[in-house]
């Protein structure tokens, strides 16, 4: 047992270096010294905290040398719960409760954030987080549309900022390992990838309501044009409306999509298509339950996505994933594994996750535990540390998540769209072009 957890603190210690192949980051060491803080410690903020930013609350606070100083979401029945799981983590502290952001990116005091707050926020939050010196950690997807994802892009680079996007899969230490496999030439030139997404969700329609005591749904609308307040919009079927969400193919896709890409070794592509629809209910869903979206990337290469979010029936056994195809055979994964079949379909490797065997812990140990999450925020804060790009850096992040805004600005224009593979932009499209940024609330345009 003991050489078996040797070999696991191996792997997750290797998997960062095989993943990252960045540049650093040129940082003047003055700020340098601020960021990392006294004894090496990195204090952190938590915004958005409802749902997913709970649980990686407690995560970050079961980080070596982090401290989560500040818990901020709008929903003030949120507070209490994460500073709980923060304190159930190990953490001595008690972190300060805040309602606005905007205080929370003032303290200078506070060296980075995590953010799970609604797709509309993610690009400017992280817009103006880099400007106020925050590193970030930004729940994918990373921009709401295309534009202000580059705009997060530029604004990393403009104030030298570490920037992860949460695709957790980039910190899997036996995925990386078959993801290098599969640039080695394991099943030949890969050329081509399928992935999918299967969930039952029920319908859902919205009614005229009256804003509760606990929200501040104004500063939830932030950067959104302002709309009047619906019962069973907060906290999370805002997903399937343009105005705040991206749809299934962002919620969940860019999971999956951003490995295959990852896979397949490509940047933007040159043609996109999505076909589907909201066909399961008649309801007042904006975005489809059904949708498949294509790619065609330089060098005869592409990857497809499948989504049926209200009929759960799996695909091959599981309920999402991605198959790589290649001249010799396919790699199948789902997460922190993998398994190669050759052209007959025979399984003739498979190499499965160490983490359920995995005894480490984040604080009481020089390697986090093997759950992804606990990976990909001890990658974050080792960028910030190390002065380094992390495994999903910003720009690695909009390169998946603009294939698949392109996937759902072809399904609202009904019609193929043609890509400049240099930066993802639409050609020849004006309808479609006008789909690639949206307009902003008076005064919350984000600006680098």
């Amino acid at each position: 047992m003991e050489k078996r957890r040797d070999f696991i603190k191996k792997i997750a210690l290797s998997s960062a270096g095989v993943a990252i192949g960045g540049s650093a980051l040129a940082w003047d060491a003055k700020s340098y010294r601020r960021i990392i803080g006294a004894n090496n410690l990195i204090r952190v903020a938590t915004i958005g905290v409802n749902g997913r930013g709970h649980s990686m609350s407690g995560t970050f606070a079961k980080q070596k040398d982090t401290e989560v100083a500040t818990i901020c979401d709008v929903d003030s029945r949120a507070i209490p719960k994460a500073i709980k799981a923060v304190m159930d983590a190990g953490q001595s502290s008690t972190p300060k409760s805040e309602k606005d952001l905007r205080k929370v990116l003032a303290d200078k005091s506070i060296d980075a954030f995590y953010t799970a707050t609604p797709d509309h926020w993610h690009a400017p939050l992280t817009i103006m987080g880099c400007q106020a010196g925050k590193h970030v950690y930004v729940e994918k997807p990373l921009s709401h549309n295309p534009k202000e994802g580059e705009m997060a892009v530029a604004a990393a680079r403009k104030y030298n900022r570490v920037v992860q996007m949460g695709a957790q899969r980039r910190s899997a230490p036996v995925l990386t390992q078959g993801i290098k496999e599969l640039h080695n030439g394991i099943i030949g030139r890969v050329y081509f990838a399928k992935a999918w997404y299967t969930n039952t969700r029920k319908s859902n329609v919205l009614k005229p309501g009256t804003v509760p005591d606990w929200l501040d749904y104004d500063l939830w609308q932030g950067p959104a044009p302002r709309v009047p307040y619906k019962d069973g919009l907060i906290h999370y079927n805002w997903h399937w409306f343009w105005h705040w969400g991206t749809g299934e193919a962002l919620n969940n896709g860019t999971h999956e999509v951003d490995v295959a890409r990852w896979g397949l070794g490509v940047d933007f592509p040159t043609r996109v298509s999505s076909v589907g629809g909201r066909y399961q209910f008649q309801d007042d869903w904006q975005t489809p339950d059904t949708q498949i979206v294509t790619m065609d990337y330089p060098g005869r290469v592409s990857l497809m996505w499948e989504n049926r979010s209200s009929n759960g029936r799996k695909i091959e056994g599981a309920d999402r994933g991605v198959i790589f195809y290649g001249e010799k055979g396919s790699l199948d994964t789902g997460g922190d594994n993998y398994k190669v079949y050759d052209l007959q379909g025979k399984l003739v490797k498979d190499v499965k996750s160490l983490t359920q065997e995995s005894e480490l812990d984040g604080r009481n140990t020089a390697s986090p535990s093997l759950g992804l999450d606990n990976l990909h925020v001890a990658d974050f804060l080792d960028a910030i540390r190390n002065n380094r790009r992390p495994n999903c850096d910003v720009e690695l992040g909009h390169k998946s998540v603009v294939a698949m805004q392109l996937g759902n600005i072809s399904w609202r224009v009904g019609r193929d769209l043609k890509i400049d593979p240099r930066n993802g932009h639409i050609l020849g499209d004006v309808d479609a072009a006008k789909l690639w940024s949206r307009t902003y609330e008076k005064g919350w345009e984000p600006k680098i």
